[in-house]
């Protein structure tokens, strides 16, 4: 009997994930909290433009008031929400997931560490993905990392190899390289590392990532973002680990080069031209997971006594575009500076 998949959160990445696994043939449904977005999924299915290809076909969407339907028998529940969506949507699915079911966190930031005591340590499967994607409209993804671009690496909490996870593995196969870990808290901060480094810096630009690298300053304060983020990880006593298909080598070198290769490897991965998820979100006057980014590694190191300057003022600044102060703008460096 094949799997019963819910994709919980369909968005730019949900959204991207729902379509391959649907093309893939696997029992797929996707639900999501945007009435129109679900709407227009029934109506006329979902469209994903990647490099390379365009992809539409019919997906079985879901609003979250129509999920009483399912009953508890869900195998898969893949969550590609918002961070700050997590703990209440995981409250909200979790009379729908099989006792043997498992939840697996398809999101940046650390969310297994509030999702686990909800829905269970034993049926909870962090990942780490780098798949860069937009919801321009409803039904409508830009997806700027194809499926050979694009790398996910689900690990089990205490780093055992399960079968459920072999599973698991496979079943992202068809969404890009996907590679089992036994390190899944390792790597959750080395993605941790690169987004301090570009989510919340770039987003107050409100540039895209090949705009920011060559503005002046704005390298310089993502290294040492980064390397305050590096600090409070080995405080924590977490052992990094190589991401986006880097490898032990690409990590051999000092601290300043790893941090400075998943720096680069980021910004290659996800292309040119593409805005990141702050960036969006500012353009749209939605809120942004800076809190669970930048802001987790202010909250952390003050929990720890580590001094985090940079990442506090990232946080900051993030934090008054989204109550409309000022625009997410170059200019922003200058605000930066001021704080530090």
């Amino acid at each position: 009997m094949s799997q019963k998949i819910a994709i919980l959160g369909a968005g730019a990445i949900g959204g991207s994930i729902g379509l391959d696994l649907t093309e893939a043939g696997l029992d797929v449904i996707l639900i999501d909290a945007w009435p129109s977005h679900v709407d227009a999924m029934k109506e006329q299915g979902l469209h994903v433009s990647m490099p390379g290809s365009e992809h539409h076909v019919p997906v079985r969407a879901y609003h979250l008031h129509e999920i009483y339907t399912l009953n508890p028998q869900l195998d898969v529940i893949l969550l590609c929400a918002k961070s700050y969506d997590s703990v209440w949507l995981t409250h909200f699915i979790r009379p729908y997931l099989k006792k043997d079911g498992v939840l697996v966190c398809i999101q940046n930031s650390l969310n297994d560490e509030w999702v686990a005591p909800i829905i269970g340590p034993e049926r909870d499967i962090g990942c780490v993905i780098e798949l860069s994607a937009e919801l321009t409209s409803p039904a409508q993804i830009k997806r700027n990392t194809n499926r050979q671009g694009t790398w996910l690496a689900p690990g089990e909490l205490n780093g055992q190899i399960t079968s459920r996870l072999t599973d698991i593995e496979k079943i992202l196969s068809h969404v890009g390289t996907s590679q089992k870990t036994t390190n899944i808290w390792g790597a959750k901060w080395s993605k941790l590392i690169a987004n301090a480094m570009t989510q919340g810096p770039i987003g107050m630009l409100g540039i895209k990532s090949s705009e920011a690298v060559i503005l002046p300053g704005y390298v310089e304060l993502a290294t040492l973002a980064g390397q305050e983020t590096y600090a409070v990880s080995q405080a924590l006593g977490v052992n990094i680990e190589p991401v986006f298909g880097l490898t032990e080598k690409d990590f051999s070198g000092s601290v300043e080069e790893a941090i400075q290769t998943l720096f680069t490897t980021l910004v290659k991965h996800i292309g040119a031209h593409s805005r990141n998820a702050i960036v969006q979100d500012h353009s749209k006057g939605r809120r942004t997971e800076v809190d669970y980014l930048n802001g987790l590694v202010a909250q952390k190191g003050q929990e720890l006594g580590i001094p985090t300057p940079i990442n506090n003022a990232i946080t900051l600044v993030n934090q008054q575009i989204d109550m409309g102060k000022f625009p997410a703008e170059p200019q922003n460096l200058e605000r930066i500076r001021s704080l530090i």
